[in-house]
């Protein structure tokens, strides 16, 4: 569906006999909110847009700040597919205003449209393309479990995949949702599975990517189960990963490609992955914003934990995938799909850039298997690890800078408010583990 402006609304609306309009937007933990307007109330929302209390959206604004205004982007306009007994309704997602007009700095929309400005300025345009994984779980008495819905393994099929037919129900929807779906699979994990789209520019990407959790948990509650994007749901089984491929394009080419450079990529790449590897620390604390994301980032299960780059080599933090041309593209491998993916793609973006402005050189490239080298192996190459916490990455990001600056004071401040007060009621709790444990033995 091909919608430009306020009039190709209009007539969408006509032509689909659409009743209810859903406007969406996104807060700073990476939830999707939303308010339904009747289609008699649409003309004032593309004008005027609606207002909403902000003050009860976590890490917006205080009470005494509280007035607030949604502004659809008419872009994003989309049929939804079900549900649609009682009248047709269509979704767009907003941008979130202050009363006079300005954007709300801490909306997470505006923060990547902001970084995306300043590589525009440098005459690149980012495009991005995720992978998310989750899993499928059952459900008992209308509660969800942690019971995988299958015991299938990576690329199964049925019978021990059981779970195709809801997959392939999650790929039609996205697909009548305007998505370019590439492919779908089982993953390793029981109960996991993954769904790639086709990489897209930056800003268009992460509303496709909040789209894409809100279409797959509803689809899953339509066939009795529930979808998750927790990064660790179950011990002993790899976690969920959202991998994030991303390029730059300058005059309509590829900037990260060199047919004469090593490895085939150019000095823009290799800056590029400098300046991610120079903050990917507090980069953590964004890319994997939970206490669980730390059950996920260990080593011995597939997550990458280790600061290093290479080509194909999957065991590094950073690699280089082998497509070349169009799609040369560099690969971080540790954001998981609970992130805010507008603030994701933005603090990677602005370390990028970094590099790129003061050429910051990302040292050599590792070949071996770095699962496989001992602490003194790595300790030998240099090779430091991830922040093992969230505490610890918080305190990265608390420290940085250049991710103050460019997510902006209300959204660093909040984003360090919601990590500690996740780990301090984390700390706090007395686990099973630590009754079964300790109790008789103590």
């Amino acid at each position: 569906m091909n919608i430009n402006t306020k009039e190709d609304v209009l007539k969408a609306i006509e032509a689909n006999n659409v009743k209810f309009i859903r406007l969406q937007f996104t807060d700073i933990q990476g939830v999707v909110k939303d308010v339904e307007i009747p289609v008699t109330q649409v003309e004032k929302a593309l004008v005027s847009g609606i207002s909403f209390d902000g003050s009860s959206v976590e890490g917006f604004v205080r009470i005494n700040e509280s007035d607030m205004v949604l502004k659809p982007d008419v872009s994003s306009f989309a049929i939804l597919p079900w549900n649609q007994a009682k009248g047709v309704v269509a979704r767009m997602v907003c941008d979130v205003h202050l009363p006079d007009g300005t954007p709300f700095a801490g909306d997470p929309r505006y923060v990547l449209k902001k970084v995306m400005k300043e590589a525009e300025d440098m005459g690149f345009t980012l495009n991005v393309g995720p992978e998310l994984e989750f899993f499928l779980f059952e459900k008992e008495n209308g509660k969800a479990t942690t019971i995988p819905h299958d015991f299938g393994r990576y690329f199964e099929f049925a019978p021990a995949d059981l779970a195709e037919d809801v997959r392939r129900d999650i790929v039609l929807t996205l697909l009548d949702l305007g998505f370019d779906i590439e492919a779908s699979h089982h993953e390793v994990a029981f109960g996991q599975h993954e769904i790639d789209f086709k990489y897209g520019g930056a800003l268009s990407t992460a509303d496709d990517v909040m789209t894409f959790k809100y279409v797959t948990r509803t689809i899953a509650k339509l066939n009795g189960l529930h979808a998750t994007f927790m990064p660790k749901p179950i011990f002993g089984e790899n976690g969920s990963g959202m991998h994030v491929n991303i390029s730059l394009s300058k005059n309509g080419e590829n900037a990260f490609y060199d047919p004469e450079g090593d490895m085939q990529i150019s000095d823009e790449a290799r800056y590029f992955i400098g300046g991610l590897l120079k903050h990917v620390k507090a980069i953590t604390a964004i890319c994997n914003p939970l206490v669980n994301s730390y059950k996920r980032l260990v080593p011995g299960y597939e997550a990458p934990v280790y600061i290093a780059w290479s080509g194909a080599n999957r065991s590094s933090l950073i690699r280089i995938p082998a497509a070349r041309g169009k799609g040369t593209r560099v690969e971080l491998r540790s954001p998981d799909p609970s992130c805010n993916p507008y603030i994701t793609f933005a603090a990677i973006l602005a370390a990028g850039l970094d590099g790129i402005r003061n050429k910051i050189d990302p040292g050599e490239n590792r070949e071996e298997n770095i699962f496989e080298l001992s602490d003194k192996g790595l300790s030998d190459l240099g090779i430091e690890t991830l922040p093992p916490t969230l505490k610890d990455s918080a305190n990265y990001l608390a420290e940085n800078d250049l991710l103050r600056e460019a997510l902006g004071e209300h959204v660093h401040e909040n984003i360090l408010r919601l990590a500690r007060a996740d780990w301090d009621a984390y700390r706090i709790q007395v686990h099973d583990w630590e009754v079964e444990r300790y109790l008789n033995t103590i």
